[in-house]
């Protein structure tokens, strides 16, 4: 029979689980329903007459309001269902009490240990450009040197992006940020920094923003100063790999730091995949380990649900701070604040931001909030913090990878082949996309679905725990290893 499945008692929509035609009797919740229209999966049916302008309830909480009468058995949609979001908001301060966090047997990884106590996922050299003028020159550099290096590291990467110059004040300031960011991450074994030489982005004052202790295992390139910057970049590189040489060694669960991130959502998405990666982030915030979460303007909508969930009125000011400040972001550009949904998530049942919202932020779990950081800023306290940045997948990506995370859990109901500077495990929100995309995709969350949460976090967490340990991600096979910079203000 065709299934749709009711997150919430009071919700007023339930999401399909299976294409259904007019007619078509739904098994909802041990009950049933009659479509009175043609709904497709991931898409919502409604329970209940709504009337109009009334709240459509779905996990729980509105996510907007009907735009006219709604029977019950009728597709729910942008043809009736709209937004309520609208501007900056004044909120509470009003702190639930911890939820209790899962424990269970601690699992170990085997990852490799810095000198700074920070446990890394891969040991690789990493190539930097400091401006997009060079961006080819290290891509040549990095092309040279892999096969001379093999066996000693991971691999060489190179990172490039089109920034670096003709920026000014936070501007450029963010593009330093990140990149001094990655140039201190723990899966960098060894960094090579290459510049122009007349780059805004100079290479002096992007060592300046690495800390001191991090320098060491950097080497700097300015290609305007060299005779054959190429062949001196090899060098530089092979003299990092050489002294770069490592072996993995078990380390526990608490030495894990896990970015969480979603991108291509359907309305299987807040069902499957990110309410599984909760379960994950959960049990490694339990552990003792790190869980950044970010993509600010997809949580409009379920923010005071997690401003309730900061450890103290710093870090829930800090939340409002990241919030309001976005919403202002979009306001002064003239854009609405709850222009999210894109087509691709329309496409696939995701009506309203709020919507996308409630569902996007069960990655996170239930953890406390601990910290709230800027852009371009480290991690550095245990449990739950929150990003800065937006939610375009290959921005928030490179900031939480720059943030310090070793790993990234990417959930997707529609699919991308994107993968970023640290193993990124694409998790299907659909068995289809899992089937249909296996050269994409790490893991299938729509068996959720049959086998429950219990069976499959166990299921996902193995798989973590090989990636961490080196087992490649399938953007890893692909050689999908890209950054993107968040560019703000003036170009000169």
């Amino acid at each position: 029979m065709t299934r749709a499945l009711r997150v919430a008692p009071e919700d007023t929509v339930a999401t399909m689980l299976d294409d259904g035609a007019a007619g078509e009797i739904v098994s909802v919740d041990g009950g049933s329903i009659a479509l009175a229209e043609d709904v497709g999966r991931g898409h919502k049916v409604a329970l209940v007459p709504i009337a109009a302008n009334a709240a459509v309830l779905k996990y729980g909480s509105p996510i907007g309001r009907a735009t006219q009468p709604i029977a019950a058995g009728r597709h729910v949609h942008s043809h009736n269902l709209a937004t309520l979001l609208d501007a900056t908001l004044d909120y509470r301060f009003a702190p639930q009490p911890p939820a209790a966090l899962p424990s269970a047997p601690e699992a170990s990884f085997l990852g490799y240990p810095r000198a700074d106590g920070r446990v890394a996922t891969r040991n690789e050299i990493w190539i930097l450009p400091t401006v997009g003028c060079v961006a080819r020159t290290a891509a040549r550099i990095a092309a040279r040197a892999a096969p001379m290096v093999e066996g000693l590291i991971d691999g060489v990467h190179v990172f490039a992006h089109p920034h670096g110059c003709s920026q000014l004040g936070d501007d450029l300031g963010g593009t330093r940020a990140i990149l001094a960011g990655l140039a201190s991450h723990p899966n960098a074994g060894g960094v090579l920094i290459v510049g122009l030489g007349c780059e805004e982005n100079q290479v002096a004052a992007l060592i300046e923003a690495i800390a001191p202790h991090h320098r060491a295992r950097i080497a700097t390139l300015i290609a305007q100063d060299c005779t054959d910057e190429v062949t001196d970049g090899v060098d530089a590189v092979v003299a990092l790999a050489r002294a770069a040489e490592a072996k993995r060694v078990p380390r526990p669960l608490s030495d894990l730091v896990i970015g969480v991130k979603c991108g291509g959502s359907d309305g299987l998405s807040g069902l499957t995949a990110n309410p599984l990666v909760g379960r994950i982030s959960d049990r490694v915030a339990a552990a003792g380990g790190q869980v950044i979460f970010t993509e600010i303007p997809e949580i409009f909508g379920a923010e005071q649900m997690l401003m309730d969930r900061a450890v103290d009125h710093t870090v829930f000011d800090g939340i409002v701070g990241v919030v309001n400040g976005f919403k202002q972001y979009f306001l002064d550009h003239g854009e609405p604040v709850s222009e999210n949904p894109s087509p691709g998530n329309v496409a696939g049942g995701i009506t309203t931001l709020e919507e996308k919202s409630l569902g996007a932020v069960q990655k996170a779990g239930r953890a406390p909030i601990a910290d709230v950081i800027g852009y371009g800023t480290a991690a550095t306290r245990r449990g739950l913090t929150l990003l800065e940045a937006p939610g375009n997948d290959a921005v928030s990506s490179t900031a939480l990878a720059a943030a310090g995370a070793t790993a990234i859990l990417f959930t997707t109901g529609r699919g991308t082949p994107l993968g970023f500077p640290v193993p990124t495990l694409k998790i299907a929100s659909n068995s289809d996309l899992a089937r249909r995309k296996p050269g994409w995709i790490d893991f299938d969350a729509g068996r959720v679905l049959d086998e429950g949460f219990d069976a499959a976090s166990a299921a996902l967490l193995d798989t973590i725990v090989a990636v961490a340990s080196g087992t490649a991600t399938a953007a890893e096979r692909n050689s999908e290893r890209e950054i993107a910079i968040w560019k703000r203000g003036v170009t000169l």
